[in-house]
């Protein structure tokens, strides 16, 4: 049985941040706005090749191109 995250060619980390937004959207006006506010991320990352750390990037610019990138391409990715 496959998943229908996976069959969606979704990571199970990008599942649950979906999924998150939508409860996070479902709520009333005063606890949405808390719970939105939680849910920011300004997280980075770095790719490392022979012992030397790459370009420094933004995760949440990072995940909009990969979208992007795999909406282009079928979602195949």
């Amino acid at each position: 049985m496959v998943f229908a995250w996976k069959a969606a060619g979704l990571t199970y980390n990008r599942y649950l941040a979906v999924a998150s937004r939508v409860v996070r959207r479902s709520l009333k006006e005063e606890k949405r706005v808390v719970a939105e506010r939680r849910g920011e991320m300004d997280l980075r990352f770095a790719k490392w090749e022979n012992g030397k750390m790459g370009e420094s990037k933004n995760l949440a610019d990072a995940n909009a191109a990969a979208a992007v990138k795999s909406a282009e391409s079928g979602g195949t990715a």
